[in-house]
């Protein structure tokens, strides 16, 4: 596997994976560097959203395609905002223009709202990665991962992206937005789902190198 493509166009999520891939001799490419449309993501779980969106890039690209699903569940809401964490408040207004940053924004008021008053607060992140060598592959590398917090009333941090300046990790006193990029990906949902699926991705490459021998 020489190339792969990284099905996303959230820029917080790419520069996770990338940065995590980094040490792989494989060129980690953007579907957005194709072309690539959004793929439809109409399913009521992580993985089957994750395993649509890997097959969608690696048929547009005929390469092998990495895709991550990924939220924010609450306990005080019954899990929500879950699959629809990227979307919770909907669409920007009609005859405006929303960028990544506001639709966070405008997902993390819409949450806080939803909890005004609510004492339990607890709330983990949650992330599904898919990895298929083509669009039609028969066994794709999944890899799921968890990180537990609370969700607090006020952001803090600069750092991050989506919920992260409303989770805060209680052990570390910080929120998500709050920990330098290399804390984040060790201990976040993304990176020990991206740490599990490379763990997975060498035990397959010293099981063909045994094949061969």
């Amino acid at each position: 596997m020489k190339k792969l493509v990284i099905a996303s166009n959230n820029p917080g999520k790419l520069r996770e994976i990338s940065r995590i891939l980094a040490p792989l001799d494989i060129d980690v490419l953007p579907q957005t560097a194709f072309g690539v449309p959004e793929a439809e993501e109409p399913h009521c779980t992580f993985i089957e959203n994750a395993l649509a969106k890997a097959r969608h890039a690696s048929r547009h690209t005929g390469l092998p395609a990495l895709a991550d699903d990924s939220g924010v569940c609450v306990e005080a809401l019954k899990g929500e905002p879950g699959v629809h964490s990227a979307r919770f408040a909907g669409p920007p207004p009609a005859g405006t223009e929303s960028g990544r940053d506001d639709q966070d924004a405008r997902n993390n008021d819409r949450l806080l709202a939803m909890l005004a008053g609510q004492a339990n607060r607890r709330a983990h992140y949650y992330c599904v990665i898919v990895l298929v060598r083509h669009a039609d592959d028969p066994q794709p590398l999944i890899a799921e991962a968890g990180w537990h917090g609370e969700i607090i009333d006020t952001p803090r941090g600069d750092g991050g992206f989506g919920y992260d300046p409303l989770f805060l990790v209680a052990e570390l006193g910080k929120t998500g937005a709050e920990l330098a990029p290399e804390e984040k990906n060790r201990i976040s949902h993304r990176g020990k789902a991206l740490a599990a699926l490379l763990a997975r991705l060498a035990v397959e490459k010293r099981e063909a190198g045994g094949e061969n021998q």
